[in-house]
């Protein structure tokens, strides 16, 4: 009798290899995405990061926007002379010429917790940078100069909306030198002792830095002197500022001859009847003009239906005019630029790997390597809005 030999068959063979192959690639299907999350999620960890210092940075210095002195003679927010939140760059290097508007820049300035605030005892002029300071009631006792000191950047300003940033540079007993923080040829201005005002304070200039070659860019961050900029967060391929501004022009709360403002809703006050301290006709300044009358009425327009509610200026707005100081001032900026009420912010980072980055396209500003979506880390951008509650204080 003839045993049969225990075994498989050929065909049983094929289809355990078959089912084997099937399950061996369902494994893999199923570790491949896997793979890709592993290495994606420390990259992810690092954008969130890198847009939440972006976010956190410009929105703490922009709440603080146009905050002013408050000690000592004229005190209040910094719109009530001139405009503290600029749509260009300004400083002492690379800075852009009066009558800019750029998307992707912004300058603030805000006076900082400080005792170093009160009105020059000497004329400041373009000629010699000394300054000398009233011992104002604001003032340390225990200090000289009111408490400036080398290295500090001090900001000047009067009532006819011209201003300047300065370092200083050296203290000599009760006087200091000064470095203006502008190219050295946009100094005109004579400030005059007891009726201009003097205070420490800080410029930030926030901008996007492209770098055609990599390509990558950064967030930027100027503080107005000599200083180059330094960088805050790397691949930022997305920065961008929108305004929203009071539609209803400034106005008289008081005459200009009360000797305690702030005489206007915002925006320097006019000059008294009859003098003429700007290119502006007698009695008039940048914010306000004479009727017909002898009226002083608003030289800025009603925007939109003039109902409380914000409007967007646009970039026309800004850079038209009328101009303050006055239109023949090398740092005049526009009078509208006191209407700035809220900042609203877009911001766009990519990941650094090129390795994570697909095609350009809507996913991605700048193109990378990977072809494969299971390994894509796409852009992220945020949009905020501040409201600088310094310029927010008559609404």
């Amino acid at each position: 009798m003839i045993r049969r030999e225990d075994g498989f068959s050929l065909l049983e063979i094929v289809i355990a290899t078959a089912l084997m192959l099937l399950v061996t690639a369902g494994v893999f299907s199923m570790m491949d995405p896997a793979h890709g999350s592993f290495a994606t999620e420390p990259e992810a960890a690092d954008l969130q990061q890198r847009l939440r210092v972006a976010a956190d940075t410009l929105s703490k210095d922009l709440i603080m926007a146009g905050a002013g002195a408050y000690l000592g003679t004229s005190v209040g927010a910094l719109s009530a002379s001139f405009a503290p939140v600029l749509p260009f760059r300004q400083g002492a290097t690379s800075a852009d010429p009066a009558g800019t508007f750029a998307t992707d820049r912004i300058t603030l300035m805000y006076v900082p917790s400080t005792a170093a605030q009160t009105t020059l005892s000497a004329d400041l002029t373009p000629v010699s940078f000394t300054l000398e300071v009233n011992p104002d009631s604001g003032c340390p006792r225990d200090a000289t100069l009111c408490g400036f000191t080398k290295g500090m950047s001090v900001l000047v300003y009067d009532d006819t909306g011209a201003y300047d940033m300065f370092t200083i540079t050296s203290v000599t007993g009760a006087s200091a030198e000064l470095a203006i923080n502008r190219p050295a040829d946009a100094a005109t201005t004579t400030y005059e002792k007891d009726v201009t005002k003097v205070v420490e304070a800080v410029s930030h200039t926030y901008y996007l830095k492209p770098d055609e070659a990599t390509p990558t860019s950064q967030l930027m961050h100027h503080d107005g002197t000599s200083h180059a900029g330094v960088p805050v967060v790397d691949h930022v391929v997305g920065l961008a500022f929108d305004y929203y501004g009071d539609p209803n022009p400034p106005a008289l709360t008081k005459p200009v001859s009360d000797p305690i403002g702030p005489w206007t809703t915002y925006g320097p006050k006019p000059p008294a009847v009859g003098a003429k301290p700007t290119a502006y006709a007698a009695g008039e300044n940048c914010t306000f003009t004479i009727d017909g009358t002898g009226r002083r009425i608003p030289r800025l327009p009603v925007l939109g239906s003039g109902n409380p509610t914000l409007v967007k200026l646009t970039p026309a707005q800004l850079t038209d005019g009328p101009w303050c100081p006055d239109e023949t001032n090398p740092n005049r900026w526009d009078a509208d630029l006191l209407r700035i009420r809220k900042v609203a912010v877009r911001l766009r980072v990519e990941t650094a790997a090129k390795a994570l980055r697909g095609p350009a396209g809507v996913l991605f500003t700048h193109g990378g390597t990977s072809r494969g979506a299971s390994q894509w880390l796409p852009d992220q951008e945020i949009r905020f809005q501040v409201t600088p509650r310094n310029l927010n204080l008559g609404r």
